[in-house]
C-alpha cells in the first residue's frame, strides 16, 4: 500500500509540474478524458512545449485484473495538412498492480497464485483530432509496452476522448 502511495504521489507531482509549464501551438494546454481499450481508465495529457507533451494514464485491465499507472512523454506534429488534425510518438514507463492468478507468468508455465507487480517501458503512436466548437479531442492510439520483472511484450490500442483547456 505505500508503493502505491508513493507512485501516485510521484505521478501527482509529474502532472502539477506539467500543469505549471506554458503550453503550445496544439490548440489546447491541458486535456482530461477517457481512454478505451483492453486498458480503459483515465488520461490527462498537458503540452509543456510547442510540439511536446507529458500524458499520464491510470488504466483497469479486466483481463489480469489489476490497475496500471503510465507516464508517457509525446512528440506532436501536424497531420496530413488538416488543421487540428495531429500525430503523435512517445516514450515512457508503467507500474502495474495485478491478480497473479489472472497474470501468465511466461517463465515457469503455470500460473502464479500470488499478486503481481509489473514495471516496464512504454511506447505510444498516435493520432488526435482537436474539436474547436466542442473543446474536445478524439484520437486513437497503439501503445506497445514490456514488462521488465516478468518479461514479455504486449501491445494496447485505444480510443480516446478528452474535454481540453
Amino acid at each position: 500500500m505505500k508503493t502505491s502511495i508513493r507512485i501516485l504521489s510521484v505521478l501527482a507531482f509529474v502532472v502539477l509540474f506539467a500543469c505549471a509549464a506554458q503550453a503550445q501551438s496544439s490548440g489546447y494546454s491541458t486535456g482530461i478524458g477517457f481512454r478505451g481499450g483492453a486498458a480503459s481508465g483515465l488520461t490527462v495529457k498537458h503540452f509543456i512545449k510547442n510540439d511536446a507533451a507529458i500524458e499520464g494514464i491510470l488504466s483497469t485491465s479486466f483481463r489480469y485484473r489489476g490497475t496500471a499507472i503510465t507516464v508517457l512523454y509525446e512528440k506532436h506534429a501536424q497531420a496530413f495538412d488538416a488543421r487540428g488534425l495531429q500525430w503523435y510518438y512517445g516514450l515512457g514507463g508503467h507500474i502495474g498492480f495485478y491478480e497473479g492468478r489472472y497474470y501468465y507468468d511466461r517463465h515457469h508455465d503455470h500460473w502464479d497464485r500470488e499478486n503481481v507487480v509489473g514495471v516496464g517501458i512504454d511506447g505510444i503512436l498516435g493520432l488526435e483530432y482537436y474539436i474547436r466548437d466542442i473543446p474536445f479531442t478524439i484520437g486513437a492510439d497503439i501503445k506497445p509496452y514490456i514488462n521488465i520483472p516478468r518479461g514479455g511484450g504486449f501491445w494496447d490500442t485505444a480510443l480516446h476522448v478528452r474535454y481540453v483547456f
